[in-house]
């Protein structure tokens, strides 16, 4: 056993940080979250609340390699997805790499109920994927902005099918998949196994509560993973899980 100390792990420059985060890896799949030390991944019903400059840094870093980002529809409700995915800075780091200017965004909706008209369609620079479980009719799915592709996938454990999702992406060259929640969605990518690092940042507070876990899901599903990367920051502390071969 080893010890780590805070001061031997400190957050390190943009570079550095984006060498750890990447992988040569296709496919890829990803989760970030962020915790309370007790294990809650809100406060006040609401990730922000436990971030800092250090987090927000490096979720930034980590939409930047994402070819697609992935959300959950509740997230989208609770956190709002409109507009931009990434900065101006992100954008000019993308292109001289010859990316996209911004990730594709993903959105899955079990029951699809996610109006036409919210803002995280009309609003959105990017084509959003509506992955969704639900019956939908030629005219629902007319309702949506053009740049809004509704896919309907097969139902796995009361949401949508993880492998499918996966494919359809992967099949569209979309192999980098960067997903952000919520804890049902992890969930359900525990349980199917479709899970390559989960990044989470461990924020110096404990909240009690009721806030939810990281992960939710109808039953367990055993994974064992390895530390891959681990900074710290203002003793919050940064980590990316890999994958156990």
């Amino acid at each position: 056993m080893r010890s780590l100390l805070p001061e031997s792990l400190p957050i390190v420059d943009e570079a550095h940080l984006l060498a750890r985060y990447a992988t040569s890896q296709r496919p890829f799949i990803r989760f970030n979250f962020i915790s309370s030390v007790d294990g809650s991944a809100q406060r006040e019903g609401l990730s922000g609340g436990l971030g800092s400059p250090g987090d927000k840094r490096i979720f930034g870093l980590l939409r930047r390699l994402a070819d697609v980002i992935l959300v959950g529809a509740g997230t989208v409700r609770a956190e709002g997805y409109a507009g931009d995915l990434v900065s101006a800075e992100d954008i000019a780091w993308r292109q001289a790499r010859g990316m996209s200017a911004q990730p594709v965004l993903a959105i899955v909706s079990h029951g699809l109920h996610l109006k036409p008209d919210n803002e995280v369609f009309t609003l959105s620079p990017v084509p959003v994927l509506l992955f969704t479980s639900a019956e939908i009719t030629p005219e629902h799915r007319a309702q949506f902005p053009a740049q809004v592709e509704v896919i309907e996938v097969a139902e796995v454990n009361e949401g949508c099918d993880p492998q499918q999702i996966v494919e359809i992406l992967t099949s569209r060259g979309l192999e980098f998949i960067h997903a952000e929640g919520g804890p049902h969605l992890l969930g359900q990518f525990i349980a199917a196994d479709r899970l390559d690092s989960l990044c989470v940042s461990f924020s110096p507070m404990v909240l009690a509560g009721s806030g939810q876990r990281i992960a939710h899901g109808p039953q367990e599903a055993v994974r064992h993973l390895r530390l891959h990367s681990l900074c710290e920051e203002d003793s919050m502390l940064f980590s990316d899980y890999r994958r156990r071969e």
